[in-house]
């Protein structure tokens, strides 16, 4: 089938049932060849991956093939329309039977344009009871179902009646070369004018009845009888497209055999017995074997539509359809005839009156034609002319959605490579700072007024790297690192630099948030839990790590130009680092700033006392000894724990900037449920939620009523200089 028709059903599955159904239909067959997000118009494409579309449309929408198969044909009808085939459509017939026998004439038509086009037959049929019978013939079987769609869409649209179609009979029909699946629908039609406007127009029409039968009758009165009179303005009044006309005809013709030789070209007269009895001039130039005393249609000619037999009763009994033959005698002629058929009762012959069917000035050619062969009168004429700029059309057409096809591939991998760069790009910087460094811009230093620290490493980690292989120590770290990213993400903080076993993160930093130090204390208490889930490779036991936390202010800034960094720098870097260096393994060592910021917030904390600390004299400090709110699989973020929430109140930190940097510095503002920023009493009260990471892509936007959702699950990195 062509790719019309996918883009038909592409089209039906996409406004009636949305965009992720169609995408899971195509990805469940994206394995055949042409399944893609486009069908290109004038492509011709398997069957089978049409019949396999529809069958996976039927089965992901729980509903049979018949129904779909119906509500294809109601919108094949619509998309036809939205194509631009209306007008064509319209102009088939005055009324539902003329426009059913003029579908074979406007698929020969369209033949012209989609060569290999295998559309299905169709023929009208009134029974003796008056009904009206409609056969469809196709060489695709299971089909017929989208034929009842198409009938009442046409019925509905142009001839404002309601039609109903019943299958009654479903044969292989034997009599036919091709085309052999034959489906008989009984076609009921009635009008869709209301009772109740009939009513109130009944006396408007009732007058306009009498005065067309007073200026009628003083028009025809004098000409014809009164029967004829009654019988013309009833007929007027049932339907006003009929007409009385009646044709005469002359007593003898008045036209020479040698002129209606001449004028119709390509004519043949053949009786009951398929003898040619009679033919134009052309006919007899291009096919000289007619001419033998004996001669027959079906030695000289095979019937390519409508694919039936060769014989009189075949041809009478789809009579009013358009019929195509071919040349059989001389396998070196390629003439193919297209026309009517014409039963002549009186001479007991058929006549043939027809015309070479051609769709290029190249098809031209190679039969060896000449426009000048072909009659004045004949369109076949303007047709092929018209037809050759329509085929450069179509093949100028092909060519853009080619390019259009392949750009879009191209842009798919652009993205998918763009998206790699960014992800790796944001996992080096925060996003907003690398946003301002992709745009151009410089980035100005920051200064955050409060913030957590957090240092660890591992205890003994100089006698491990002196006892084992360098790729032990690499796969001991790369395990024990990706456990705790995975808790920056969990808890929202940021990654800091890692040297060797030294690991930094920060709370607060690039994104003010009153809820730092809680964030960072419970990821410290993960760490410490994911510490005992990593090995160390001389002793086989689980390693231990020292971790030491300090709040206060820093300057944040961009340094560098070929691998810039976000460095942090101040005094707070400094003293964290003292804490974790002054610790105790496994551990975790807090400055008294830190335990201000969770003393009144559920946390489990021991006073140490006071130490003396390298450049900093005696300190007070404490050790984190858990969360007595949280439970260590809401810590890990483990699936089936209960998730840690965050009471924050982000505030926007003022400072005097350009225009052009305030959207950098705008922050969304959060509300939670827990008390002063920290983890609420009643978490039981609290509904699980995902861990997230905020997004300060720019611009920021403020938006009271929702989360912030997350962008991306890789930490991002920061550098520290201290």
């Amino acid at each position: 089938m062509y790719g019309f028709i996918n883009s038909c059903l592409q089209s039906l599955v996409m406004e009636r049932f949305g965009q992720d159904t169609w995408n899971k239909i195509r990805s469940l067959h994206s394995s055949l060849p042409g399944v893609q997000e486009s069908f290109m118009t004038y492509m011709v494409y398997d069957d089978k991956l049409t019949l396999s579309l529809v069958q996976e449309a039927c089965s992901l929408l729980d509903v049979s093939a018949e129904v779909f198969l119906k509500l294809f044909g109601e919108h094949f009808f619509l998309f036809c329309k939205k194509a631009g085939y209306d007008t064509m459509l319209r102009t088939l017939g005055g009324n539902l039977i003329e426009f059913i026998g003029n579908l074979d004439a406007l698929h020969s038509y369209l033949a012209l344009s989609y060569q290999e086009m295998n559309a299905p037959s169709f023929r009208v049929e009134m029974s003796d009871d008056a009904k009206m019978l409609l056969h469809y013939y196709s060489d695709r079987k299971g089909l017929y179902h989208i034929v009842p769609g198409i009938i009442e869409a046409v019925a509905r649209d142009f001839f404002h009646s309601k039609v109903t179609m019943t299958v009654v009979n479903q044969t292989d029909e034997d009599k036919r070369t091709g085309k052999k699946e034959h489906v008989v629908f009984l076609v009921q039609q009635t009008n869709q004018t209301s009772s109740t406007r009939g009513q109130d127009l009944s006396f408007h029409r009732e007058e306009e009845l009498l005065r067309s039968m007073r200026v009628r009758s003083a028009t025809f009165a004098q000409t014809k009888s009164s029967w004829d009179l009654i019988r013309a303005v009833v007929l007027s009044e049932k339907d006003g497209v009929h007409c009385t006309f009646t044709p005469c005809y002359p007593d003898k013709m008045w036209v020479e055999e040698r002129a209606f030789c001449n004028a119709f070209p390509f004519h043949m007269v053949f009786d009951g017995n398929l003898k040619v009895k009679q033919m134009g001039v052309k006919i007899q130039k291009f096919l000289p074997s007619l001419h033998a005393r004996d001669a027959t249609m079906d030695q000289n000619f095979t019937i390519l539509h409508p694919q039936v037999t060769f014989t009189i009763d075949s041809i009478m009994k789809f009579i009013n359809s358009q019929f195509v033959l071919k040349s059989c005698k001389d396998k070196n002629t390629k003439l193919q005839l297209r026309g009517q058929m014409l039963w002549m009762e009186s001479l007991g012959c058929m006549l043939y009156l027809c015309s070479p069917k051609l769709r290029s000035l190249q098809e031209l050619q190679e039969v060896g034609l000449h426009l000048a062969d072909l009659a004045q009168h004949d369109v076949t004429r303007d047709l092929v002319l018209l037809n050759q700029q329509r085929l450069a059309e179509m093949e100028l057409t092909n060519q853009l959605e080619r390019k259009k096809e392949e750009l879009r591939i191209l842009s798919q991998h652009l993205e998918t490579e763009k998206e790699k760069t960014e992800t790796l790009l944001y996992a080096m910087l925060p996003r907003h700072i690398a946003n301002q460094l992709k745009d151009g811009r410089s980035v100005k230093a920051g200064e955050f007024e409060v913030c957590t620290i957090l240092f660890s490493d591992v205890v003994t980690f100089t006698s491990i790297c002196a006892a084992c292989e360098p790729i032990h120590i690499v796969h001991m770290l790369n395990s024990m690192y990706s456990k705790f990213d995975r808790l920056t993400s969990i808890h929202d903080i940021y990654k800091v630099e890692t040297i060797g076993d030294a690991y930094m993160v920060v709370g607060g930093v690039p994104l003010p948030t009153k809820s730092h130090a809680h964030r960072v204390a419970n990821f410290a208490l993960g760490m410490r839990l994911a510490a005992r889930e990593v090995y160390n490779p001389v002793t086989g036991k689980p390693i231990q790590i020292r971790v030491g936390l300090h709040t206060g202010p820093v300057l944040a800034g961009v340094v560098g130009e070929k691998m810039p960094r976000y460095c942090l720098f101040g005094d707070s870097v400094n003293t964290a680092s003292r804490m974790e260096s002054h610790g105790v393994p496994d551990h975790i060592h807090l400055s008294t700033s830190t335990y201000r910021a969770l003393k009144d917030a559920g946390f489990n904390i021991q006073e140490r006392g006071q130490i003396e600390v390298k450049g900093k004299g005696q300190m007070t400090t404490y050790f984190l000894m858990g969360n007595l709110l949280v439970s260590e699989d809401s810590i890990m973020g483990r699936e089936g724990g209960q998730t840690c929430l965050y009471k924050d109140d982000l505030y926007v930190q003022s400072e005097t900037e350009s225009d052009s940097e305030l959207d950098e510095r705008t922050v969304t503002v959060r509300k939670d449920s827990c008390h002063e920023g920290g983890l609420g009493p009643d978490l039981s009260q609290l509904q699980p939620m995902a861990p997230f990471a905020w997004d300060i892509s720019l611009p920021f936007e403020t938006n009271k009523h929702r989360y912030n959702t997350s962008t991306s699950s890789f930490p991002s990195r920061l550098c520290a200089l201290f």
